[in-house]
């Protein structure tokens, strides 16, 4: 898609009408914040290129990033919401390379539920906006509350970081059950070298790799010192050491095939809570609030889905991911967004910026026209 489409002035009117700052992005990019942040999807499709000075560049392939690498250059004050419409480029499984999108971030508002609540509310008017007499499903997830999850039933936090990694994804999410279900061999390592990571000696455990380097004459791997090693040594020990009770990965399967209405999904998470018998703590607190929030902003929570399982490609999400579709169907999202508030920080801010927004295809909209 190489034009804007015709309701592309309405969307804008909209946007200019909900206290957004319209921002024009460089189409060309620095390519090290999408290959660190945004997701091995995404990773994958981009194009990229080379400055004359050799940096790595690419070609803007969404918004949000620069949108927030934007905002901190700029030194703008908090909350500030920004709007935009205009060409990403990266290669697509169903054909073509360049397309429309238009989308709202919304940067520093403390108020999460609140800002969660209307980026869901905005986004599905804007669909709206666009196909007016179309049918929509939306469907909602929480990492927040996916990971309070996994804290309250005791996995440390290695554990918890890599399931965090694969949530959205349903056959990495599986794997790593699995994993984590079954006995797994510890490193092998000479037996100094195995007791020093089981008791997670990281300075001791450094200084034997080093010697054994020093000793071998082998130099630190693809840049990697004998305190990197030493640390990944120390976390695949706890990994290894750590095994799923039966009661654990029954809780973890059971909160994964939860998928409910909005009107009763916080309803169907306080009893499965009850009944796991853990707690859920803020992480539901605001999901409760998010709900109340979106009915309140004219969105009958009995046509939103929560699915307890579902997460977004993109790794920079914290909280909650949405994505809104056309009625009983499997087709690619309409539009889609979540919550990122470490991004900002991972991008250079020097205090934590919390961070919402979405993102509709506007070539997926005008097939429906």
């Amino acid at each position: 898609m190489t034009r804007n489409p015709t309701f592309a002035p309405a969307l804008q009117t909209y946007m200019a009408a909900r206290n957004t700052v319209a921002v024009s992005i460089p189409v060309i990019q620095p390519a090290a914040p999408f290959l660190d942040m945004a997701g091995e999807d995404l990773r994958r499709r981009i194009f990229l290129t080379e400055s004359e000075t050799g940096e790595t560049l690419c070609l803007r392939p969404e918004f949000t990033i620069p949108v927030c690498l934007n905002h901190i250059a700029d030194g703008a004050d908090t909350p500030a919401r920004y709007a935009y419409l205009g060409e990403v480029f990266r290669q697509r499984r169903a054909g073509g390379v360049e397309f429309y999108q238009a989308g709202i971030e919304d940067l520093g508002d403390e108020n999460i539920a609140e800002a969660d609540a209307r980026s869901v509310v905005e986004a599905v008017a804007m669909v709206r906006l666009a196909t007016p007499n179309a049918k929509l499903d939306i469907l909602l997830g929480d990492q927040n509350i996916f990971e309070a999850v996994l804290k309250a039933l005791g996995l440390p936090r290695g554990w918890r970081m890599r399931l965090a990694r694969t949530f959205g994804n349903a056959d990495q999410l599986k794997e790593t059950l699995n994993a984590l279900s079954s006995e797994r061999p510890m490193p092998n390592l000479n037996p100094q070298m195995a007791k020093l990571s089981a008791n997670g000696d990281l300075a001791k455990l450094s200084n034997a790799i080093a010697a054994e380097m020093a000793t071998t004459g082998f130099p630190a791997h693809a840049g990697r010192s004998s305190e990197d090693i030493a640390a990944r040594l120390i976390e695949k020990s706890e990994l290894a050491a750590v095994k799923l009770t039966k009661k654990q990965f029954a809780a973890l399967t059971e909160f994964l095939a939860i998928r409910e209405p909005l009107s009763t999904a916080a309803k169907h998470l306080t009893t499965f809570a009850n009944c796991a018998q853990i707690a859920l703590g803020r992480s539901l607190d605001v999901f409760e609030q998010r709900c109340s929030l979106v009915a309140a902003g004219g969105l009958d929570p009995i046509t939103v889905t929560y699915d307890a399982a579902f997460g977004r490609p993109l790794d920079y999400y914290t909280g909650l991911v949405f994505e809104v579709r056309i009625a009983h169907s499997n087709t690619n999202p309409l539009a889609g967004g979540g919550r990122y508030d470490r991004l900002l920080t991972l991008l250079g801010a020097t205090k934590p910026i919390q961070g919402v927004g979405f993102s509709l295809w506007l070539d997926r909209l005008e097939a429906l026209l």
